[in-house]
């Protein structure tokens, strides 16, 4: 562990990375052993449900579930019965590389390269141990070096899309700049474009893009095999919608024909009601005075966070829309991931079923991935959680994570601290 911790932070400074003279690359980790895990009662991540199931995992994917190959296979037996089972969850807006600094506030530029990479790493830690095995973090280049990390390394921490960074333009900006810009994240490494249409809520939810503007950031996005999030208020929304754009986060103050035109579109659509606004004003002490942060700003997002509710309930109950699990957590909201869901249900009006899997089969379609994320079923990658209670009888159960398993490897497991189970 501390050769990877190692690893992160030196590939944070200057000069540094993955393969520079001073450290050597590890090799990647081996394949983890084979499990079988016994279950009681599972969702599949669909909307289905699975009684007495046995789920064998061999080489980090699910072998099978319940049939002869399941009841033959041999390795260590996890017993999950008792608990809820479920694939590990997806939050598609994420950022990792927020976080406090030594001092508890807003870490900015300013801070040490080392400290920061071990923020981004306590981040992504807790982003696992919430049940969270996979997310889309937009962005900062910081987050390159942890998505290796994991993916190559062995590096403790969800999955990592990430976009490296955003882009943002004024109507002005010539298209072939932007359509450069993303060339750019591409030839960087990034998984996803992220674009913003308008400007923040903070500073009045303005449009920054014109239409012709985002048509040519998504389809240079498409053309280079690339997805496209963009951050959109107000009519923006049907604007990104109508550009091709894929995934469409905040859409607060839009009107219900701005979500229809984007539902038409095929676009996926990224509320967030039960987390990031309540963990700033929680936490406004450390977010002032840097950037957009102000007491004006703060007090709009206080305000209008009914309108979030609005529109994120407009979204729901529109026939055919694809509503995606997403917080946006920054500083302080790390591992509260959950608490969305929660949010869901109450603000929106989403069952607890179509909440969580607004973050299993959904989340997965919108990253592309849902050939072998976001469900319990043979040939999946095996990410499993477990809950201590029934989420669909008790939410709250949500915020109890009491195993989590990702691509085959255990990370935790609080089973053997609980006597009878």
């Amino acid at each position: 562990m501390r050769r990877l911790v190692t690893l992160l932070v030196l590939a944070a400074l200057p000069g540094a990375g993955f393969g520079a003279a001073e450290v050597a690359p590890l090799p990647a980790p081996s394949p983890p052993a084979p499990v079988v895990i016994l279950t009681s009662r599972a969702l599949d991540g669909h909307g289905g449900i699975l009684l007495n199931a046995r789920i064998a995992v061999v080489d980090g994917r699910i072998l099978a579930i319940n049939d002869r190959a399941a009841g033959r296979a041999v390795g260590r037996v996890i017993d999950l019965r008792g608990y809820t089972v479920l694939p590990g969850w997806i939050d598609t807006h994420v950022h990792l590389a927020s976080h406090f600094d030594r001092g508890g506030r807003i870490a900015t530029e300013s801070e040490p390269p080392a400290e920061a990479a071990l923020g981004i790493a306590a981040a992504a830690w807790d982003t696992l141990m919430a049940g969270f095995t996979t997310v889309q973090s937009v962005g900062d280049p910081a987050e390159r070096p942890l998505r290796d990390a994991i993916r190559d390394h062995g590096f403790p921490g969800p999955r990592v899309l990430t976009s490296l960074g955003w882009i943002q333009g004024t109507p002005a900006t010539p298209v072939d700049e932007l359509r450069a810009l993303v060339r750019a994240r591409k030839a960087e490494g990034a998984d996803l474009i992220k674009i913003f249409a308008s400007s923040s809520q903070r500073v009045g939810a303005t449009p920054t893009l014109t239409e012709e503007q985002l048509r040519a950031l998504c389809g240079e996005a498409t053309a280079l095999g690339l997805r496209s999030m963009v951050h959109a208020y107000r009519s923006q929304v049907s604007v990104a919608a109508r550009a091709g754009c894929r995934e469409i986060e905040h859409a607060t103050y839009a009107s219900r024909a701005d979500i229809e035109t984007a539902v038409a579109a095929g676009a996926f659509i990224s509320p967030q009601v039960g987390l990031v606004v309540q963990n700033y004003l929680a936490n406004q002490a450390r977010y002032l005075g840097v950037g957009n942060y102000t007491e004006e700003g703060m007090a709009t997002m206080a305000r209008d966070l009914a309108e979030d509710f609005a529109v994120c309930a407009i979204a729901v109950r529109t026939p055919d829309a694809k509503v995606v699990f997403s917080t946006d957590a920054t500083a302080g909201a790390h591992g509260h991931n959950a608490d969305e869901f929660i949010g869901r249900v109450e603000h929106c009006g989403q069952s607890p079923m179509q909440a969580l899997v607004s973050a299993n089969a959904v989340a997965a379609e919108a990253l592309g991935m849902g050939d072998r994320l976001g469900r319990l079923a043979p040939g999946y990658e095996a990410d499993i959680i477990a809950l201590d209670g029934d989420p669909l009888a008790d939410l709250s159960a949500v915020r109890r994570v009491a195993f989590v398993m990702r691509g085959g490897v255990i990370y935790k497991w609080a089973g053997a601290a609980r006597p009878g189970r």
